[in-house]
């Protein structure tokens, strides 16, 4: 009898033993086959039936992790019928599966910045770790975590027990403490011998520069401005992000070896196709850098600034003559930076000119009641109609008076002109804080969009020249926030070292799961209040530019971050069913819709602690059984066991003596075992 047999897996000849499976001699030979019930400790099941095989002369599908190999089979695991059974097994399961993958908080931020992890290291007190976690995503944390909008807190289900979690100010927390105990980076890789050029020194073109840096590609940072940062450094005013922060991170990243080149302007130093030819890989990270015009007569006046410009001269140490009557037209963060920024230069009546209400303002609330505070007079539902001149500079902003009429695209109520209704103001200063765009001078031959700004593919970032790819307010969409750009640009230069590697491929989104959570979920938790950020009084703050937020002390910053309700999958990581879920395009949702018409239904999903050290989540356990076979085969105990018949069988644990209790505290094979996440050990009651 042959002790060594051969089998033909996806036309690789691979050797294994007599009497091994498919699977095992498939792993042994490096082929992956798709399993989630297989476990070497146990035996053989092929319950799960992802990990079926196409052999030929078989009719039918072989389970690969029960059946054993035949010498001369011919084997195809990813054949047309395995590949549509398999993702209708994969489906089926994840139709089912009530879990977060990641919380609502990673999933809302642009950047997919783990959120949810970096504020558990936090309350650990592991601020190093909490640092580690957040630069997996976002180089920049000391300043992002000052200026971000947040859409991370949005997301946060602590507001459906009372308020969300002060993600941001915890993540510049960590970050602060960190860098005064001599900052992290993460291990370089070594040197690939490829160039990389990046055009633009804002918080796309560092963070391109400091993941491809990683990699270990030789990176090129060249900027128009004195100095990198972008608009961090020249469109965000100093009382928000202090620019020695800024410039403690933009040396942490020079430090992996980046070179950093200012005052070079494509066009003028060099020629964009000169520059190009220079490096193996280009990415434009050039920002948006024009503030729009507001569109009404009178606007070539002098007194007439744009937002953007207005904040880069003050930025720059400049003191534009704004006089003592400001009026900022426009509703956004930019707008209240203006606003603020004219307070604070003496103006000694800002107005901020919004065509809507309050309620529909897109800049932070927060924003807008500091500005309050400091002095700022509203006028909401008023557009500018024309701003008149005297002698050729400004003296009074003629507004027309609006009302809202229905909702627009954006969801927002349109405004309507109230029809012969002005008000006028006299102001010495407009500012245009109502959008900015890109300037693509010296970039001749990259395909623009129908807006003029740079055409990039949205998953590969690529553009229409070979070798060139494009991230941030300068492509696609346009403006927005920065953490936007920081998304992109991690995504983007994963895709470039993939194409300095030789491949082509672009970036594909993780399908993930998705708890459906309401209020009633969180009826029975303690309310605990939000940490509120200490902050300079308005009357003392408004006369200068220092930092306004005096940041968290350390037992607030733990206390905050202790309130988590830690909802994305604790086995992220590990989980085998994601992994699986990401191997195909899959459409669980079709299999809902037949659940929703009434053709099927959902397991129950409940969690259920009687296991005393570990916690069972019935919305993600698939079935499997490895659970119970590790408890019975394995330790021979027998503490878990599958109860009921058909599609209500649960498992549940039988406690009947204290010392199986204990046994139970000391094993939890059992958790190690699950595929999915459903078994989770509870430290805190292992350290009791």
């Amino acid at each position: 009898m042959k002790t060594r047999i051969k089998v033909i897996i996806n036309g690789k000849i691979c050797t294994g033993r007599a009497g091994q499976t498919l699977l095992e001699i498939a792993q042994n030979n490096g082929i992956e086959i798709p399993n989630l019930c297989h476990n070497g400790e146990l035996k053989h099941y092929g319950g799960c039936s992802l990990c079926v095989v196409e052999a030929e002369g078989s009719p039918k599908l072989l389970r690969a992790c029960s059946t054993v190999a035949q010498d001369g089979q011919v084997i195809y695991t990813e054949s047309e019928r395995v590949v549509r059974t398999r993702k209708t097994s994969i489906e089926l399961l994840m139709s089912d599966h009530d879990g977060d993958c990641r919380g609502p908080c990673v999933l809302n931020c642009p950047a997919s910045v783990n959120a949810q992890g970096y504020v558990q290291a936090i309350a650990r007190g592991d601020d190093k770790e909490a640092v580690r976690i957040i630069k997996e995503r976002l180089p920049m944390p000391a300043c992002i975590g000052r200026v971000c909008p947040h859409p991370c807190e949005d997301g946060c289900r602590r507001q459906m027990v009372e308020e969300s979690i002060s993600i941001a100010y915890l993540k510049y927390f960590a970050a602060d403490r960190v860098i005064q105990a001599g900052g992290y980076l993460p291990p370089k890789a070594a040197a690939t011998g490829k160039r990389v050029g990046i055009i633009g020194g804002g918080p796309g073109g560092l963070t391109a520069a400091y993941y491809l840096s990683l990699k270990g590609h030789r990176v090129t940072v060249v900027d128009a401005m004195p100095q990198m940062g972008g608009m961090l450094r020249y469109g965000i005013p100093e009382y928000r992000l202090p620019k020695r922060v800024l410039d403690e991170e933009v040396a942490e990243i020079a430090s992996l070896g980046v070179e950093m080149k200012n005052n070079f302007r494509i066009g003028r130093d060099v020629t964009f196709e000169e520059f190009k030819n220079s490096y193996d890989a280009v990415v434009l990270a050039i920002g948006a850098w024009e503030s729009m015009p507001i569109g009404c007569p009178g606007e070539e006046l002098d007194g007439v600034m744009g937002g953007i410009d207005f904040l880069r001269q003050v930025a720059m140490g400049e003191k534009p003559a704004i006089g003592d009557q400001v009026a900022v037209v426009g509703g956004g963060n930019t707008a209240m930076d203006a606003c603020r920024t004219a307070v604070r230069l003496g103006a000694k009546e800002v107005y901020v000119v919004y065509r809507r209400t309050e309620a529909e303002m897109p800049a932070e609330q927060l924003e807008i009641d500091e500005a309050r505070e400091e002095g700022v007079i509203y006028k909401f539902l008023t557009n500018p109609a024309e701003i008149i001149g005297e002698n050729g500079r400004v003296k009074e902003i003629k507004l027309q008076v609006m009302e809202l009429g229905e909702p627009d695209e954006s969801g927002r109520r349109r405004p309507v002109p109230v029809e012969g209704k002005f008000e006028t103001l006299p102001v010495t200063c407009v500012i245009s804080a109502i959008g900015q765009k890109a300037n693509v001078a010296g970039f001749e031959g990259i395909e623009l969009n129908r807006k003029g700004i740079i055409s990039a593919d949205e998953t590969s970032y690529r553009t229409s020249m070979p070798g060139v790819f494009a991230v941030g307010d300068a492509t696609n969409q346009g403006a927005s926030i920065a953490i936007e750009a920081i998304g992109e640009a991690r995504r983007c230069a994963k895709v470039v070292d993939l194409y300095l590697n030789g491949m082509q491929v672009p970036y594909q989104k993780t399908y993930l799961s998705v708890k459906k959570v309401s209020p009633e979920y969180f009826a029975d938790y303690i309310k605990l209040p939000r940490a509120k950020m200490p902050t300079r009084p308005p009357e003392e703050r408004k006369h200068d530019f220092q930092e306004i937020n005096l940041g968290f002390s350390e037992a607030q910053a733990r206390a905050e971050a202790a309130r988590c309700l830690d909802c994305g999958c604790h086995d992220f990581a590990e989980c085998k069913l994601i992994r699986c879920a990401n191997l195909y395009e899959l459409q669980p949702e079709r299999i809902e819709r037949i659940k929703g018409n009434g053709k099927g239904k959902l397991h129950p999903s409940y969690k259920e602690k009687r296991l005393v050290a570990i916690e069972r989540d019935q919305g993600k356990c698939i079935l499997c059984g490895q659970c119970v076979r590790m408890c019975d085969e394995v330790v021979g105990k027998g503490i878990l066991g599958l109860v009921g018949r058909g599609f209500d069988t649960t498992i549940r644990p039988e406690f009947q003596q204290s010392n199986v209790i204990r046994e139970c505290v000391d094993c939890l094979k059992c958790a190690e075992a699950c595929p999915t996440g459903a078994l989770r050990i509870r430290e805190n009651e292992l350290e009791e």
